[in-house]
Order: structure tokens, then C-alpha cells, then sequence
């Protein structure tokens, strides 16, 4: 049995016995995948067209926070496309000689996934852009004067990035992707659903009222709702007879301190920082990162995304302000410097 402290189930971190999980509990068809409507079906288009075409699948873009399925999605592309994946991520790709030992190991139809690759060198990025619109790569050979270039032809390939932050893409980058899609916050019926399943596979007894307490805790993210699935499991099972009911559920989340719309210690830090050391902001992220010592990233692609979807945080030019919806969820009342044009209505 694992044991945790107060929870950070926001963490983007995944321990070897969770990556596990994720891949026994990974549906690996499209018609499997829970949730994302309209990708699945514009998805399921794109596919079938490809397939009767005997082509290619279009270079294929999935943005969104962690946890929401970008890696599932990319083996299930390949799997229906009847391809091999390659897999790897931006920041493992360091020189050019790295990505042309990807790109050439390719075969006709396979695909390359390539994780956070907002984060590739600038360097490398250029040398990807004909490999993408003309499946050839410039190799330069030899230094200074007597330096050439020799092209090496590519088989016909589907490169899939995933990004947490498209923002950070390059627009020449962005635009040779011929298929996008955002992945969003799961609602809770979609997130109870992935809950039941993955407690069959986990072979522990579930009730539907203790399946919804989950899903409404996982902050709309289904890596989340298998993290904190296994944790309730472990309470069930040492402090009760072992099955997951509303109030097994209820209080094994409460002792791991993850609140009724699934904030943990993290997501208090950060909003309460912002309410009582900054009167409710607005306040750089800057200073935010300094004030609670954690990483602007991690503040940007983790925390803020779902505090946003939850109506507790803005985002304006001048900064970070938490909203009404905040002060009210800890029970604070704004102090009298704080503009009420700020906010908006409750």
C-alpha cells in the first residue's frame, strides 16, 4: 500500500507504478476513449479518409493540460492507422543528429509522437519543417567553407506533437499541422465513467455515489481521477471493509486534503497567497512564483489552467486576481483595497 502526505494531486510527475497503471488501463481504440466528443468524431473522419485513401494521416496537434489523454490519443492513432509509434519528447531531442536517427528509423505510414514539443530547440524546430511538408531532411556535412548539404528523402510519415503550451509555439511550426485539436476539462460524467472502469481493472467494488465523489474531486482529469481512485482504495481497505461508497470516498479525500472541487495544498498556497498577501491581486506571476516558491511553469501549466476553468481565478495584463467565487470557497471577505470593478459578478 502507498502512502502520501497531504496530496498535490496535480502533480505532473508520474512514479513507475502509476505509469504502469496508465498503460493497463489505456484504451487503445478510439471507439474505448471516454469523452472528447467532437475530437473523436472529427478524428474518427480524418482517420477512415486516410485509410481509403491509403495515405498518410495529416501531422496531428493536441494541446490541453496535463492528464487529459494527448498521450492515449497518439497511440490510438497509430493503432487504427495500423502504424508503428515512435515516441520521444522535445526536450530529449538536443542536436540534429537525434532527430534524423528518428526520422529515418520512420517506415511508410508510421508515426512519431513528440511530447512537450514546445520545447524544442530552435535549431532542431527548422530542420523538422521540410521533413514535415516534403518528407526530406538537410543533412549539412563538413564545417566552414567546405560545408554541403545533402538531402535525405523520408518515408511518408504522421508526426504528432503535445503541448501544454501552444502559446509558446512558433507560428511557422503551428502551421505545418494539418489536424488540431484542444483536449479539455472532462466533466464529471465522463470522469465517472473512467472511474468505474478503472476500478474493475483494479478489481475493488465501487458504488455509483462513490464513483461521482471521486470524479468531482479530479479536477476534470482523468489521470487525476486514477490517481486519487487508487489512493480511496487504499483507505477502503485498511479502515473500512473495502468497498468504495459516497462516504468511504468523502472521507478518505478529505484526510488527503483534497477539498470538494479537488484543490490541494498547492492550489490553496497560490489562491490564498494571492487573497491575503496581495489583497486579491492583480499580481504578477512573478512575484506569485517567488512568494510560494514554485516554478512559473509549473504555476502556468498546472495550477492556473483549472483554477480558471473553475471561475476562481483571472488572468488580465495587469496580473493574477482571484475572483469572488474564491474568497467565498475559503470564506474571506475582500478587504476594503480591493477595487470591486476588478471582479467579476458572483
Amino acid at each position: 500500500m502507498s502512502t502520501e502526505g497531504p496530496a498535490r494531486v496535480s502533480d505532473t510527475a508520474i512514479s513507475d507504478d502509476e505509469q504502469q497503471f496508465e498503460l493497463t488501463v489505456r484504451p487503445t481504440r478510439l471507439a474505448d476513449y471516454i469523452g472528447q466528443r467532437q475530437v473523436k468524431e472529427n478524428l474518427r473522419v480524418y482517420m477512415k479518409a486516410a485509410l481509403n485513401r491509403k495515405e498518410a494521416l495529416d501531422h496531428v496537434l493536441l494541446t490541453g493540460p496535463p492528464g487529459l489523454g494527448k498521450t492515449t490519443l497518439a497511440n490510438i492513432i497509430a493503432q487504427e492507422m495500423g502504424a508503428v509509434l515512435h515516441s520521444t519528447a522535445g526536450p530529449s531531442i538536443e542536436i540534429p543528429g537525434d532527430l534524423v536517427g528518428q526520422l529515418t528509423n520512420l517506415e511508410k505510414g508510421d508515426v512519431l509522437f513528440i511530447d512537450e514539443i514546445h520545447r524544442l530547440n530552435p535549431a532542431i524546430e527548422e530542420k523538422l519543417y521540410p521533413a514535415m511538408e516534403d518528407y526530406q531532411f538537410d543533412l549539412m556535412i563538413g564545417q566552414g567553407v567546405v560545408a554541403r548539404t545533402q538531402k535525405i528523402r523520408l518515408e511518408k510519415f504522421t508526426l504528432i506533437g503535445a503541448t501544454t503550451r501552444p502559446g509558446l509555439l512558433t507560428a511557422p511550426l503551428r502551421d505545418r499541422f494539418g489536424i488540431t485539436f484542444h483536449l479539455d476539462f472532462y466533466p464529471p460524467e465522463d470522469l465517472e465513467v473512467i472511474c468505474k472502469r478503472s476500478a474493475q481493472i483494479l478489481q475493488v467494488e465501487i458504488d455509483e455515489e462513490g464513483a461521482h465523489e471521486i470524479a468531482k474531486r479530479s479536477r476534470g482529469t482523468p489521470r487525476i481521477v486514477n490517481r486519487l481512485l487508487r489512493r480511496v482504495r487504499d483507505y477502503a481497505q485498511v479502515d473500512y471493509d473495502g468497498r468504495i461508497k459516497q462516504e468511504v470516498a468523502n472521507d478518505a479525500l478529505n484526510r488527503m486534503e483534497v477539498d470538494e472541487f479537488g484543490l490541494d495544498e498547492r492550489d490553496r498556497k497560490f489562491l490564498l497567497a494571492i487573497i491575503e498577501k496581495f489583497d486579491g491581486g492583480p499580481v504578477g506571476i512573478g512575484t506569485i512564483s517567488a512568494s510560494i516558491h514554485e516554478e512559473k511553469d509549473s504555476i502556468e501549466e498546472i495550477i492556473e489552467p483549472y483554477l480558471i476553468q473553475i471561475g476562481f481565478l483571472d488572468r488580465t495584463r495587469r496580473g493574477r486576481i482571484a475572483t469572488p467565487r474564491a474568497y467565498k470557497h475559503y470564506g474571506i471577505t475582500p478587504s476594503s483595497t480591493v477595487k470591486p470593478s476588478l471582479f467579476d459578478s458572483p
